[in-house]
């Protein structure tokens, strides 16, 4: 009979020891248990947006998941209606023209799309480009791939931009990928066409692919811009988009990414042999979700200006600097000089005013001095953060 406290001697995959629980897999976990003490915690931390979806999303959504014929397996390609929708996006909303039978291919959410296009195009021991700051997916799931991190620099004082002229002087012979991410998250830097362009035109010299990560552009800013939009870009360039950010639904897991038909091939080929088409009814009421006109996106930026005041207000409480022009769900602001390290500031805030605050660490060295506070909060709540934080300091 087999012994109840035997163990065994199993060892994780060695590809583990590089990577650790994701930031906020484990914090979230911390605040979830004061939360089950009695503490009542205000989490200012991830940008999973709290409002809902269009009416219409919603109700297509409860109209098609009654048809007895759409339960069954989907194309992994996606279903048409929902291609051509994410095209004709596209052309209205960032002037970049796709064909949606080759040149488009809807994801179960961007951050899945990390780990397909890795796959597609990076080798054990070759190296991807990946931002300081930036979303930490970026180096975790290549490392897990074994792919070698090689960080290039985002600082304040050059807007968060690439500094093009460090990365001309970076060894590239070994460079598969380069991952970049705008408008920026962490930062809140917005992306400009000729910050795009030099993108473009770094990519084709140097024989790389860019593969830029773009869920941003339609929260509080008002020219959403695609690296696509340059021409020749779909030669080199991948770009990613997600329905979490823009249509308030994060939990539906609907992204996608648009390239040449090619790089949309090598990726479908990897993702058909990793997961499927979503549910048939999904689709259909995302692609009525990518149907939003100006004032829907304006509507929902109204919440959010309403809720950056009362972050700059908690910035402002905490002694915090940030710039005015950010874009994007989060505040990205830089500490005081009188804290040795962030967390010294976010830990007293959440164990003091009970209100979690992101450590721009988490993000690269480059965040190390910095905060970043999510948009994702009722006004009411976020209100309530400030007035514990201003009694808390």
């Amino acid at each position: 009979m087999q012994k109840e406290n035997q163990t065994y001697n199993v060892a994780p995959a060695d590809r583990l020891a590089g990577v650790s629980e994701y930031y906020f897999s484990k914090k979230l976990k911390e605040v979830a248990q004061m939360n089950a003490e009695g503490k009542d915690v205000i989490s200012l931390g991830i940008g999973s947006p709290d409002m809902p979806p269009s009416e219409e999303t919603v109700q297509t959504l409860c109209n098609e998941a009654q048809n007895p014929d759409g339960h069954g397996y989907q194309p992994y390609v996606g279903i048409p209606e929902l291609r051509k929708s994410f095209a004709a996006w596209y052309q209205k909303w960032y002037n970049v023209e796709l064909n949606p039978a080759t040149e488009i291919q809807p994801l179960i959410g961007s951050k899945e799309g990390i780990l397909h296009v890795t796959l597609a195009f990076v080798n054990p021991g070759e190296q991807v480009l990946v931002p300081n700051p930036g979303y930490p997916t970026y180096t975790s799931l290549s490392k897990i791939l074994g792919a070698e991190i090689v960080n290039y620099n985002l600082k304040e004082d050059a807007g968060w931009m690439p500094d093009f002229d460090e990365l001309e002087k970076t060894d590239m012979s070994r460079v598969k990928l380069m991952w970049t991410n705008y408008p920026n998250m962490p930062t809140g830097a917005n992306a400009t066409m000729e910050m795009y362009e030099r993108l473009v035109d770094f990519a084709r010299r140097k024989n790389i692919i860019i593969v830029n990560d773009n869920p941003y552009s339609f929260i509080l800013n008002n020219h959403p811009l695609s690296i696509l939009s340059v021409p020749g870009a779909k030669e080199c360039c991948i770009e990613f988009n997600s329905m979490s950010k823009s249509h308030n639904m994060p939990g539906w897991r609907i992204g996608m990414l648009a390239s040449n038909a090619q790089f949309v091939q090598w990726i479908l080929k990897v993702k058909s042999n990793i997961d499927s088409g979503m549910f048939r009814a999904m689709q259909l009421a995302a692609a009525k979700a990518l149907e939003a006109d100006a004032e829907w996106y304006e509507s929902n930026n109204r919440n959010y200006r309403n809720r950056r005041h009362l972050a700059g207000e908690i910035m402002k409480t905490l002694g915090c600097s940030y710039d005015e022009n950010q874009v994007g769900m989060f505040l990205w602001g830089k500490i005081p000089d009188t804290y040795t390290h962030v967390e010294e500031l976010t830990e007293r805030i959440l164990h003091e005013a009970r209100v979690f605050i992101t450590p721009g660490f988490i993000f690269g060295s480059n965040g190390a001095r910095y905060i970043r506070i999510s948009l994702c909060c009722k006004d009411a709540k976020l209100a309530e953060a400030l007035e514990r934080i201003r009694k808390a300091v």
